[in-house]
């Protein structure tokens, strides 16, 4: 067992009741976002020291940035700013990992190797991507790392698996009614027809899988890469748990969001899976996983609560300097939709998560009827690709906390599958404004 610190311990134990707060705040009783921003901020100030140089660097530049500009617009353009709530950003995210590395409390006891037939080549590389899609439609970014984690028990994980890990998961934010992004969408624009997305974005969705196998079919000897077996044993825990997450979405908490319920529903099944080995050796597994594994998750927990600051910052620095009766286009048909695409997209290669681009321009755009839907596509899809290739977006600090990989190297590696992507994209962009016209 890895030695830890009493610091690191105790960081370990404000991460947890960060996410018992986090999930005490499903329950309506009381509101506990600042409460769960403040636990996981303190973690990350304790754990400060041992986070990885590179994401030390990383998370003080967002976080001087996102400070900065909060502070701008307050005593710049005399913005309201809610100071009490500054930390908020990304902190339910945040706590959904917590939630999701309970995972590894789950079903195997000790530190067994993969089981199942080994699956290798370009057949393993879409079966990865096969997995990580359809499951991540549902279990959103949890799904990355039960996949993840198991090709890891192979070996550490190579550029083709990790790409296939990225682009899986990406791309479901074409058309699934319960990625993030589409909840993020439908909070901007409710009127957004969905079924006119769907029926664009799902072909789309299949074309990334093609693109991603015959790529690095081309670019990478895959003979010795590993994949995911799809086999009906290795899909039992994760199918069973999309399975439930579908059961509190549609009938026992059906006001609860997809993330909402992953972050409680986790940690609960790993609770009840030990139960039988009696109480004791469940808090003993309990307390081990909070005091060695909880720590050790401060670089994607640090990453992702400074670029929600970020976020806040900018967010609330463009809505003050811009004011709210401007408009940026009188109409938003094709060729305002690919500029938009285009931008979006290009932020999010210069570090800035696709939610910021699409949050600013629904703030700056005044949509009539089908407009909404053709916005809604185009944030779609710039998420897609802008997710993939972002060095700082979800799926990228995810996977460089977890498994070590630079989110600049994912950027890199990503590069001729965006360009691809996005031509793809804009043709799309197109016939969706056809559609809707």
């Amino acid at each position: 067992m890895q030695e830890t610190t009493s610091r690191q311990r105790l960081a370990g134990v404000l991460i947890l009741l960060g996410l018992i707060a986090q999930i005490i705040g499903f329950t309506g009783w009381l509101s506990t976002a600042n409460a769960v921003s403040y636990l996981l901020w303190a973690a990350v100030v304790l754990l400060w020291r041992d986070i990885p140089r590179r994401s030390r660097i990383q998370a003080g530049v967002l976080i001087a940035l996102g400070a900065g500009m909060l502070l701008v617009a307050r005593f710049v353009y005399g913005a309201e700013v809610d100071w009490p709530a500054m930390l908020q950003g990304n902190s339910f995210v945040a706590a959904m990992l917590v939630g999701v590395s309970f995972i590894s409390l789950i079903g195997k006891q000790g530190n067994k190797g993969a089981t199942g037939s080994r699956v290798t080549g370009a057949g393993g590389i879409l079966r990865t991507w096969l997995g990580v899609h359809f499951l991540g439609t549902i279990l959103n970014l949890s799904t990355v790392f039960m996949v993840g984690d198991k090709l890891a028990r192979r070996g550490p994980l190579t550029t083709p698996q990790l790409l296939a890990l990225n682009r899986g998961l990406s791309s479901a934010a074409l058309w699934s009614p319960f990625f993030a992004s589409m909840g993020v969408v439908i909070a901007l624009v409710p009127d957004v027809e969905y079924a006119q997305i769907a029926v664009v974005g799902f072909p789309m969705a299949m074309l990334s899988g093609l693109l991603t196998t015959l790529e690095l079919r081309r670019r990478f000897d895959l003979s010795e890469v590993d994949g995911y077996s799809l086999a009906p044993r290795s899909l039992l825990m994760p199918v069973g748990m999309a399975a439930l997450v579908m059961l509190f979405h549609f009938v026992l908490t059906p006001a609860l969001t997809i993330v909402s319920i992953i972050t409680f529903l986790l940690p609960s099944v790993a609770v009840l899976s030990n139960l039988p080995h009696g109480p004791r050796f469940t808090l003993r597994r309990i307390r081990q996983h909070t005091t060695t594994r909880l720590p050790a998750m401060r670089g994607e927990i640090s990453l992702f609560l400074a670029a929600g600051l970020l976020t806040i910052g900018l967010s609330t620095l463009v809505t003050a300097a811009a004011g709210s009766d401007w408009t940026l286009f009188t109409r938003f048909g094709t060729p305002q939709a690919m500029l938009s695409f285009a931008a979006i997209t290009l932020s999010a290669l210069a570090g800035l998560h696709p939610i910021i681009g699409v949050s600013v321009l629904a703030s700056i755009l005044n949509l009539q009827n089908g407009e909404q839907t053709v916005f809604a596509f185009v944030a779609l899809t710039s998420w897609a690709v802008g997710t993939s290739v972002g060095p700082l977006s979800g799926i990228n600090l995810s996977l460089q906390g977890r498994y070590g990989v630079s989110g600049y190297r994912m950027m890199k590696n990503n590069l001729l599958y965006a360009a691809v992507m996005s031509l793809l994209s804009l043709g799309a962009i197109a016939g969706v404004s056809l559609l809707v016209s």
